[in-house]
């Protein structure tokens, strides 16, 4: 039987990053089942999921093979830890996991999810080189307004001022450069021209990345921590030769390349992780996410036989680990559902739809609220803006107007499930269950296209 009692939530349900004064009286949305790309309220309202849920669900809701996994690894064994002990599933999905990742990335560090996988990164990072001669090396290097998770280490990371305050002091040696917005391009630099071409501007942003090394001192930063496609602030992809030179610069100074793939891997770019995307080769990949579609929590960070080297000899350890990493049942789903992956094709449903998609959205582009459309793959942020011609923005108070007073509350009414979000300037996001075609693109657009000519009338 469902339990339904939404009215029940404000008393003893705390949700995640919400302000629970909204709901002291009404009840929030009971989301109670979900099919394909479509997830269904208490009160039978269907709804096109165009976030999967997180950027979690790729294969869609309702795979009753990822479910029969679940339970087939429950009834054998439900639980063990990692702890000194192996259990097939898990190493079974390390192996797979390696033979996925680019280069040599062939060590898997499990946990239960993405701010994990980051911690792990940056712990793995500090004791390497301590390992090696290195001690001073601790400091990591991530982009203005990106995300990075909630742990206090992943916190410290993360470059969203707002999301940290209240939370202070944090883990310190955590810096921040800019990030690839070349929308704002020329006002974020100081320097118009860089809004005018994208590799030029990919170069200076990346050399913002070395003068930040050189700042500190490149004997005290362990790793530069990057998404392949930022998130926080509505979906910056790099611009060319942006990873091929952040490459070059961490070789040159001895710095370790993060590529946080936590939203990233498991084909939301139309490939198995970020990096091969783009073509860069990382020396750590954290992931999380899209490894189970939501069925089950599981997240890792996939470490180079290079960084894993030094813990693997005499009598040395990695003292870090969590009680379910590598949980069995997760690890199976994980398996069951890179099955549906290889199977179904799904990398290549992405890559042979994404320019569909992309166009579809950019329709959106006449609209006067909308200052730009960007993205990759099936991820997308739109950016909207009170003036197009000047790029000019929103203040606060009337971004809290527009996004959590009308539209956040507007798009889910109108069948759409995204995200509203103003870490940053204000944008909708996009991103679709991987299964989405045609018909799903064209009801995310005119959605999205009534409820935006609506808010830029309330303007």
């Amino acid at each position: 039987m469902t339990y339904t009692r939404a009215d029940s939530a404000y008393d003893h349900l705390w949700m995640h990053f919400t302000r629970m004064s909204s709901y002291r009286d009404t009840p929030p949305p009971m989301i109670v089942r979900g099919d394909g790309a479509y997830i269904y309220d208490s009160e039978g309202r269907r709804y096109l999921d165009g976030l999967s849920g997180l950027f979690v669900v790729q294969a869609g809701h309702g795979r009753e093979e990822l479910a029969e996994a679940a339970a087939k690894q429950a009834r054998e064994l439900a639980y063990f830890p990692l702890w000194s002990y192996a259990h097939p599933a898990a190493v079974e999905l390390a192996d797979r996991l390696a033979g996925y990742a680019p280069g040599d990335l062939n060590k898997v560090f499990f946990t239960t999810g993405g701010g994990e996988a980051v911690e792990t990164a940056w712990k793995a990072a500090k004791q390497y080189f301590k390992l090696v001669g290195k001690p001073g090396k601790y400091k990591v290097i991530s982009r203005a307004v990106a995300y990075h998770g909630t742990p206090q280490g992943a916190l410290s990371i993360t470059g969203i001022p707002d999301a940290k305050i209240a939370f202070e002091p944090l883990v310190p040696g955590a810096h921040k450069v800019p990030n690839t917005n070349f929308y704002r391009a020329a006002e974020m630099s100081g320097v118009p021209s860089l809004g005018e071409d994208e590799a030029v501007f990919g170069r200076w942003a990346a050399d913002q990345v070395e003068q930040a090394i050189l700042m500190e001192g490149p004997d005290t930063v362990a790793a530069v921590f990057v998404e392949p496609v930022q998130n926080s602030g509505g979906c910056f992809t790099p611009p060319p030769g942006y990873f091929e030179r952040l490459r070059e610069i961490c070789d040159s100074h001895d710095v370790l390349l993060v590529s946080d793939e936590v939203i990233c891997a498991f084909g939301r770019l139309g490939t198995m992780f970020g990096a091969q995307r783009y073509g860069y080769q990382p020396d750590i990949i954290t992931c999380a996410k899209g490894m189970t579609s939501g069925y089950s929590p599981i997240g890792a960070a996939i470490l180079s036989d290079r960084i894993a080297a030094p813990f693997y000899e005499d009598t040395k350890m990695f003292a870090h680990g969590y009680t379910f990493g590598g949980h069995p049942v997760s690890a199976s789903v994980a398996l069951a559902n890179l099955d549906i992956f290889e199977r179904e094709g799904l990398n290549q449903h992405v890559l042979d739809n994404q320019a569909a998609f992309r166009a579809t959205l950019e329709k959106l582009r006449d609209l006067p609220i909308v200052g730009d459309v960007r993205g990759d793959g099936y991820f997308y942020g739109i950016e909207l803006v009170k003036d197009k011609a000047t790029k000019a923005t929103f203040d606060e108070e009337e971004a809290e107007r527009l996004l959590r007073g009308f539209l956040s509350g507007a798009l889910f009414e109108a069948g759409l499930y995204c995200r509203a979000d103003d870490r940053g300037d204000p944008v909708i996001q996009v991103a679709p269950p991987l299964i989405c075609e045609q018909e799903q693109f064209d009801e995310i657009e005119s959605v999205l296209r009534d409820v935006l000519t609506r808010a830029g009338a309330l303007l």
